[in-house]
């Protein structure tokens, strides 16, 4: 049995739509059960769980979507643990590409899968979407380089999580946090380019920065009391202040974009948000800034 965990906050049409999606899966429904943790909303999505039979509706309130999963793993009873996030469509081989990678892994193994940007294959990339099909979720890079797989599309034995113990709070970014105890317990992990969920697009600059000022702020409150972490801190933004440069290279040779307007109107926004990223890094040097999601 495969538990499959959904935090949920103020997002019922996304929701509908990624249930959807889990309930086309290939693999056996007897196979897996859906457990959707509710983490405040102005209104339970009960109406949309209504169209699901079987899905269950639970509520979290500490905020956050580490205290949401968590409640979720607890109500559960497979041995295996999926993580997706509300607003995500699974591909139709997701959970058969979780079961089979999981099984032909050595132990202690976690998997990280792809994320892509879901739009519509008859329409242009707008710029938003074309930036964030190269940069918005480059899970391989996360997983081979910094060590941790992203929330949105990962699972694991339910004996490795017990290991590690649950997802932190909202003040950090659970995923890389969990990511660092979980090296420390011995577990690696492993990239599944066949375990695909998709992701749409936002729909405007103001998004953009928005998920830039969390992932930011996430960083510097665990950064902090660090040795020298101001100046590290300093340094780090210097970096993005250098890195549209190489960037550039990564949106020509992209195999996620399709002709030269897209590739143009990415490193534009890419830009913009580098810049963003710098602005938002030095004014946070002198104090902490409270951190919301799913804003």
């Amino acid at each position: 049995m495969i538990s499959v965990v959904i935090p949920h906050l103020n997002q019922p049409g996304a929701l509908d739509a990624c249930l959807a999606n889990l309930k086309a899966q290939t693999l056996s429904h007897d196979s897996f059960e859906i457990i959707v943790v509710d983490n405040g909303s102005a209104i339970m999505p009960t109406d949309v769980i209504s169209r699901f039979p079987g899905v269950r509706l639970l509520h979290e309130a500490r905020p956050g979507p580490g205290p949401a999963r968590n409640t979720g793993v607890a109500a559960g009873s497979g041995e295996v643990l999926a993580f997706i996030d509300a607003d995500c469509r699974a591909h139709p081989d997701w959970l058969s590409s979780i079961w089979r990678s999981l099984h032909s892994s050595p132990s202690g193994t976690v998997l990280g899968g792809d994320v892509r940007i879901w739009h519509d294959a008859s329409e242009h990339l707008d710029a938003i979407a074309a930036y964030e099909s190269v940069f918005a979720y480059r899970f391989r890079l996360y997983i081979e380089r910094d060590g941790y797989a992203g929330t949105g599309n990962m699972a694991m034995f339910r004996r490795d999580f017990d290991s590690v113990g649950p997802f932190a709070g909202i003040d950090v970014a659970e995923d890389m946090e969990w990511g660092r105890r979980a090296r420390r317990a011995g577990l690696r992990f492993r990239y599944i380019p066949e375990m695909i969920v998709y992701h749409p697009a936002r729909s405007s600059l103001h998004e953009l920065y928005v998920k830039w000022d969390r992932q930011i702020a996430h960083s510097r409150n665990m950064a902090e009391g660090t040795p020298a972490w101001r100046l590290r801190w300093i340094a780090q933004a210097l970096l993005v202040l250098a890195s549209p440069a190489p960037s550039i290279v990564t949106v020509l040779t992209s195999d996620r974009l399709d002709g030269v307007g897209a590739r143009i109107k990415a490193i534009a926004i890419m830009c913009a948000v580098r810049l963003h990223r710098v602005m938002t890094m030095l004014s946070l040097l002198r104090n902490r800034r409270a951190v919301a999601w799913n804003r």
